[in-house]
């Protein structure tokens, strides 16, 4: 309670200083004393003299001396009246009401409502609202006016504003409205709004009308002249969407679209907002419900380790994470480009949250047991791996030392410095893998169910032997016997736009005109974006309990010869005619498709519609593994690829080596 009083006091000691406080505090006791005069006057016919004159001089001390201080408590002084939003029209209906009825109150103990009309009471509590609302809409009218005359004496000359035809006329399309019109230095002028709801048309909104259905889009923007598309509505059916741009590419106009809600951290749709349309826009995933609380109770207030978190899946884990407020985010990445870049984004554009860039490999151990033993993370999401099937086929020692030695050598660094929770991030390619690529990531899974607590034999690689033998007594790492810290992986496919993904390599092709290199006709592949993903992998985290590898459903696959058809035709060009599609043929290590489970693994649903976790893994033992992956250091260490890929396959059964790369 003294807290509370306390903070109130510095308040009303702040408001104080502002001149524009007293200046709204003056118009709002006036406002008060002329809704009280109104509600007398239609009452009594005008007449407000004798008696009637004196007691409504009579009860105006009392009026102001509970509607002003109920206004401030009610916290209608501590906004910004420029903004004024219809939050705030709720909040002045709720004084009103609460200042009104303790006003009757007052009265009615203090002298038992004799000689007072209850009507009178009530028609102030109406024309108290209507006048403090006002006045609040004046201010921001006021403003905003004032503002936009100031923009438009700045510039000398005006800005040219786009003629904009508007898909969708809800939520997003009132939002994006309500913003031009509210600010004329925008570069978009809204000429009119389409829907599928014949109701809406002929309907306006922010006096921009609703022309009539989307199917009759052309028509509909060569009549209001529009210059450009906005598609201003949230779609998650992909059949929907694909009909949409269909009947947006024959206007032959350019068109943008909305963010999703995953794309935008702080969940404000703007104009500024709006972007290109691109394939994801087409895949129509669903919005991922995320249990904010529960990832909170694992996050807020942490230390947060991300490796390769320049990456796609890296840095987006990064945006995602601000909005759980971690304490420091730790970066760390091998890419000094990248990591460069992660970092600039979170400085920049995210200056409360703290992080800190290490460069380095995850494969260093010196440099690991020092970032450890500084920052000391509760979390750690490791996403740092070399992904490029073919890349990695011709140098198989490289996914040996980064993605599975490395690998080791983190979830050994969490336990040793008691992490809490160590999240692996793996692929669809680990499942029955033909590549060195998929069967690394099918090692590092195992490498995660052996050191999980439940299974853990307290062996470590000789790598941390080594090192408390060449580090000073005081700085060496004390390996435990045991350890609490909770490992589990998460599976999915293909993230589109990142490094390993054909979607960058099918623009550039399409930008120089073809011919677009697909491998074969009837290859498919899982894709998701990075943002559902980032956060996926959230939710997957604050699930685990230890030793589970998590599903996330991927929806169906997609064949790459019709992604490329509908990326030429995003362009505005035709497929086949205007560029070519050529089929080059599988490359070193690539199958025709992806599985998210193996023969034999079993899958169990979650209380999460979108995540899934293994059943029936059998949990091999550190001791078991650490014979094997000696034989891999050697070869690795003798560039033998053949005999790296005879080793994987026995730590991997279902692996199908070729060994003619």
């Amino acid at each position: 309670m003294l807290s509370k009083i306390s903070s109130h006091w510095r308040l009303l000691r702040t408001l104080a200083k502002n001149p524009k406080f007293w200046l709204v505090l003056c118009g709002d006791a006036v406002l008060v004393v002329l809704a009280h005069y109104l509600a007398y006057a239609i009452r009594f016919d005008s007449m407000l003299h004798g008696p009637v004159f004196g007691q409504f001089t009579g009860v105006l001390p009392l009026i102001l001396a509970v509607k002003l201080p109920t206004f401030y408590l009610f916290g209608l002084y501590r906004g910004m009246w420029r903004y004024t939003s219809l939050n705030d029209i709720v909040h002045i209906a709720l004084a009103t009401v609460f200042s009104s009825a303790l006003v009757i109150l007052l009265l009615l103990f203090g002298a038992h409502f004799l000689g007072f009309s209850r009507s009178v009471f009530i028609l102030d509590g109406i024309f108290t609202f209507g006048c403090i609302s006002c006045h609040r809409m004046l201010i921001r009218f006021v403003c905003q006016r004032m503002a936009n005359g100031a923009e438009g004496f700045r510039t000398a000359e005006p800005v040219e504003q786009k003629r904009l035809l508007l898909v969708g006329a809800g939520d997003a399309a009132a939002r994006l409205l309500r913003e031009l019109s509210e600010n004329s230095r925008l570069p978009y002028k809204a000429v009119g709004l389409v829907d599928d709801d014949p109701g809406k048309t002929g309907m306006k909104l922010f006096n921009v009308p609703v022309l009539g259905m989307i199917e009759d889009i052309g028509e509909h923007a060569r009549r209001a002249r529009a210059q450009e598309i906005l598609i201003a509505t949230v779609i998650i059916d992909k059949a929907k969407m694909r009909r949409i741009v269909g009947l947006c590419q024959r206007t032959q106009l350019p068109f943008k679209v909305l963010p999703t809600m995953g794309e935008l951290i702080n969940g404000q749709v703007s104009i500024r907002t709006i972007r290109d349309i691109s394939f994801k826009d087409l895949l129509g995933r669903e919005e991922v419900r995320l249990e904010q609380d529960r990832i909170g109770r694992y996050l807020t207030g942490k230390t947060v380790l991300i490796t390769g978190a320049g990456g796609s899946i890296g840095s987006e884990l990064c945006r995602q994470l601000l909005r759980f407020s971690p304490a420091l985010i730790v970066l760390f990445d091998a890419s000094e480009e990248n990591l460069y870049n992660v970092q600039m984004e979170l400085r920049h554009e995210h200056e409360e949250v703290r992080s800190v860039a290490i460069l380095g490999k995850v494969q260093d151990l010196r440099l690991l047991n020092a970032v450890f033993r500084q920052h000391r993370p509760a979390v750690v999401f490791h996403t740092a791996a070399y992904k490029h099937v073919p890349l990695v086929e011709r140098n198989p020692w490289q996914a040996v030392y980064n993605n599975i030695f490395g690998t080791q050598l983190l979830m050994e660094a969490a336990i040793v410095h008691g992490a809490e929770r160590f999240v692996l991030v793996s692929t669809d390619k680990a499942v029955r893998p033909t590549n060195v690529m998929g069967a690394s990531k099918r090692v590092t899974e195992l490498l995660m169910l052996a050191y999980n607590s439940s299974c853990w034999d307290g062996a470590f690689s000789p790598a941390w032997q080594r090192m408390q033998d060449e580090v000073p007594a005081d700085m060496a790492p004390l390996v435990p016997s045991r350890h609490a810290t909770r490992f589990m992986g998460v599976r999915f496919g293909n993230v589109l736009g990142s490094s390993g993904s054909v979607v960058p390599l099918f623009k550039r092709q399409i930008e120089k005109g073809g011919p677009v290199t697909v491998t074969h006709p009837e290859v498919t592949r899982y894709f998701m974006s990075a943002e559902e993903a980032a956060q996926l992998i959230l939710q997957s985290g604050s699930m685990g309990e230890g030793g589970e590898i998590f599903i996330l459903r991927m929806g169906e696959p997609v064949k790459i010869a019709d992604m490329a058809r509908e990326l030429i035709r995003l362009t505005g060009r035709e497929p086949d005619s205007e560029i070519e599609i050529r089929f080059v043929g599988l490359r070193a290590g690539e199958k025709l498709y992806e599985e998210l489970i193996t023969e034999g693994e079993g899958i169990v649903d979650t209380h999460h519609e979108k995540i899934m976790v293994l059943r029936g893994e059998t949990m091999p033992s550190s001791s078991m593994l650490s014979g094997q992956l000696d034989h891999l250091a050697e070869q690795a260490h003798a560039l033998d690829s053949r005999g790296i890929k005879e080793t994987l396959r026995r730590i991997v059964p279902e692996y199908q080596p070729d060994f003619t790369v």
